[in-house]
C-alpha cells in the first residue's frame, strides 16, 4: 500500500495545486459532508491516505488474520452467501406452506419470525395475547406447533435461523425434540439461535427476566450446544435491532461487539474454554443506505473481533478469531410512501452486504412497512438476491473494494472509534452497569433525535418522504392481512394439545425445571423434557419467572 517518499511527496504537491486551482471557491451541494457516524468525507482520497498502513499486517490476504478482507480465502467465489427470507405468519400450518415454497424457489435456509406473544413468552390463549396472535410472525405454543412448522422439512438438510430471545432456550429445546422425532442426530442439526438478550435491554425491549439471570440462560444454551449440538450457532449477536432503534453505524458496531465481549466473558466465568465455544458465535448486522459506510463497518468488525479474541481473551484457535455474520437490509429505511422505491433501496443495501463479505443475507420486502410480506413481494425480495449473486459479478472477486483509498481510510476510522467506545463502556462499569445507568439508551435516543432533526431540515433526504413526493399518491399494492380466524385456530389447537397431553407428566417436568433453576443448574435438559411432554412456552416461562423475577426497565433522564 505504501509508495516511495518522493512519489508521495509529488502526489501531495499535485493535490495541493489541484485543490487551489479546481476546488477552492467551488460551489458544493453541502457545507460539510458527514456520514451518519460522524466521519468527515473528504472530496478526494489518494495514496497519501494509506502511507502508514502496512498491507500484510493491517489488511492481509482473505482468510488471514485480521480478516479485514474476509474470513475465508475464496469467499463467494467458492460459496455464495446463504439467501434467507424472514418468514412466519398466522399459524404453523400456513408458515410451513410458505417455508416449503421458499425452499422450492431456491432459498438456501429458513429464518423464522415468531409472533409477539411467543417473543414475550405468552401462550396464544393468554389475555395479553388477544389480537396479536400470528400478526407479526408465527405462533408457537407447544412442541406440536414446532412439529407442524417443520413438517416435511428435513432438519439435517436445512439450516434454520430463529429470531427469538427471552424464551430462546425454550424454542431451541422444542426444535431439538423435533429433530429427535425426525430421527436426526443433534450433531447434524445446523442453524442459529438469535439468543442475544443484551440488545433487548439496549434497544428492542423484549426482555423477560433481569439481565443477570437472562445471561445465565444464554450461557446454558452455549454450554449445552457446545457439547451436544456442535454445528449450532448458539448466539447471533445482533446489531440489527440496535441500528433500527436509532443507532449510527458506528454505535451499532461498537455496542454489538461489546455485547459479544460480554457473552465471551460470561462463558469463561462459567468455566468454559474460549476456544470450545467462540467458533460457534455469530453476528447479525443491519445494512443501511450509506453504501461505503456499511461496507467499512463490516470490514472493521472482522478486524476488531479478531484482535479482541486474540489479544483480550488469548484465543488460540483461528476459528475463534473469525467474525461470521448474517445481514438484513434496513427495515427502518423502508418507507410507506412510494413503496416500490424500497425495492431499489434493498438492492443497494444487499450489494453493500455482499461487497462487505456477509455469510448470509435477508432482503426486506417492499411492503413490510405496511404488513408482513405477501408471497409476491417476498419473491421479489428473494429475486433481488439472486440477480445480485448471479448477474452482477460482485461474487466473483474477493473483497473487490480493498485498496480503495476511501474505503480503507473509513475502515481504519471505524476501528479506531469503535475501540474508543469500548473504553467509554468500560468506564461506565461494563454491560450491566451501562444498562442500569441508561448509557446505551441515551446514546441511541440522541442519535435518533439528531437524525430526525436532519430529516426535518432537509439536511438528510429520503426520496418520496421529504423530497420528490407524489402529492396525489394512493397505495395500490396488495397487503397481507391476518384475519381473526388465525388466532381462533391457534387457540383451538392449543386447547386440543392441553386436553390430550399427560398433565401429570407436564407437572412433573415443570417441577424439575423449577428445581434446576433454583439450584442454578443448566436448565436445558429440563427444558427439553418439558418440551417432550408438550408443556407450553408460557408454562415454562412462568416457572422461570417465579425463580428469576421479572424485569421492569427504569425511567432514564
Amino acid at each position: 500500500m505504501s509508495e516511495s517518499t518522493d512519489r508521495l511527496e509529488s502526489i501531495r504537491k499535485a493535490r495541493a495545486e489541484w485543490h487551489a486551482r479546481e476546488v477552492e471557491g467551488a460551489k458544493l451541494r453541502k457545507k460539510e459532508f458527514l456520514n451518519g457516524s460522524g466521519y468527515k468525507v473528504r472530496e478526494l482520497y489518494d495514496p497519501t491516505d494509506s502511507e502508514k498502513r502496512d498491507y500484510m499486517k493491517d489488511v492481509n490476504l482473505p482468510g488471514e488474520y485480521p480478516f479485514r478482507r474476509g474470513v475465508h480465502a475464496t469467499m463467494h467465489r467458492s460459496r455464495l452467501w446463504t439467501m434467507r427470507l424472514f418468514a412466519g405468519f398466522a399459524t404453523p400450518v400456513e408458515t410451513n406452506q410458505r417455508f416449503r415454497k421458499l425452499l422450492q424457489e431456491g432459498q438456501g435456509g429458513l429464518s423464522v419470525a415468531f409472533d409477539m406473544p411467543t417473543l414475550m413468552g405468552y401462550d396464544s390463549d393468554h389475555a395479553r395475547s388477544l389480537g396479536e396472535v400470528g400478526k407479526c410472525g408465527v405462533a408457537v405454543d407447544t412442541l406440536a406447533d414446532m412439529e407442524i412448522l417443520f413438517d416435511q422439512i428435513p432438519l439435517d438438510k436445512v439450516s434454520t435461523s430463529m429470531t427469538i430471545n427471552g424464551p430462546a432456550a425454550i424454542l431451541l429445546a422444542m426444535y431439538l425434540v423435533v429433530a429427535e422425532k425426525q430421527g436426526v442426530e443433534w450433531s447434524k442439526v445446523r442453524g442459529t439461535l438469535q439468543n442475544d438478550i443484551l440488545k433487548e435491554y439496549i434497544a428492542q425491549k423484549e426482555f423477560l427476566y433481569p439481565p443477570e439471570p437472562s445471561m445465565k440462560l444464554v450461557v446454558d444454551t452455549v454450554e449445552f450446544c457446545t457439547k451436544q449440538v456442535p454445528q449450532w450457532n448458539t448466539i447471533s449477536i445482533s446489531g440489527y435491532h440496535i441500528r433500527e432503534a436509532g443507532a449510527t453505524a458506528l454505535q451499532e458496531l461498537a455496542f454489538t461487539l461489546y455485547d459479544g465481549i460480554s457473552y465471551v466473558r460470561a462463558c469463561i466465568e462459567r468455566g468454559m474454554d474460549v476456544d470450545s465455544f467462540a467458533p460457534r458465535l455469530s453476528f447479525f448486522f443491519d445494512c443501511h443506505n450509506n453504501f461505503f459506510e456499511e461496507i467499512a463497518k463490516f470490514r472493521a468488525a472482522r478486524v476488531i473481533w479478531a484482535k479482541v479474541m486474540k489479544e483480550w481473551f488469548d484465543a488460540k484457535d483461528p476459528r475463534s478469531w473469525k467474525l461470521r455474520f448474517h445481514t438484513q437490509t434496513a427495515g427502518v429505511s423502508l418507507t410507506a410512501q412510494q413503496p416500490e422505491n424500497n425495492i431499489v433501496r434493498t438492492a443497494y443495501q444487499a450489494m453493500a452486504a455482499a461487497l462487505g463479505g456477509t455469510q448470509s443475507l435477508h432482503t426486506n420486502a417492499m411492503d413490510e412497512t405496511w404488513a408482513l410480506p405477501t408471497e409476491k413481494s417476498a419473491e421479489i425480495a428473494l429475486r433481488t438476491q439472486q440477480v445480485l449473486a448471479y448477474e452482477t459479478g460482485v461474487a466473483d472477486v474477493v473483497d473487490p473494494l480493498a485498496g480503495s483509498y476511501f474505503v480503507e481510510d473509513l475502515t481504519d476510522w471505524m476501528e479506531t472509534k469503535c475501540f474508543e467506545y469500548f473504553e467509554k463502556i468500560e468506564k461506565e462499569g461494563g454491560i450491566y452497569k451501562g444498562i442500569e445507568s441508561g448509557f446505551f439508551q441515551r446514546e441511541l435516543a440522541r442519535s435518533a433525535y439528531d437524525y430526525a432533526q436532519k430529516l426535518e431540515t432537509g439536511e438528510e433526504i429520503i426520496v418520496g418522504v421529504n423530497r420528490f413526493q407524489n402529492k396525489d399518491e394512493q397505495l395500490e399494492i396488495p397487503i397481507l392481512k391476518i384475519g381473526k380466524d388465525a388466532e381462533q385456530k391457534q387457540v383451538q389447537s392449543l386447547a386440543k394439545v392441553k386436553a390430550e397431553r399427560d398433565q401429570s407428566k407436564v407437572d412433573s417436568c415443570l417441577e424439575r425445571l423449577k428445581q434446576a433453576a433454583e439450584a442454578d443448574r443448566n436448565v436445558m435438559p429440563e427444558l427439553i423434557d418439558c418440551s417432550r411432554a408438550y408443556a407450553t412456552v408460557g408454562e415454562m416461562v412462568e416457572v422461570l419467572r417465579v425463580v428469576y423475577g421479572e424485569y421492569r426497565e427504569p425511567a432514564f433522564i
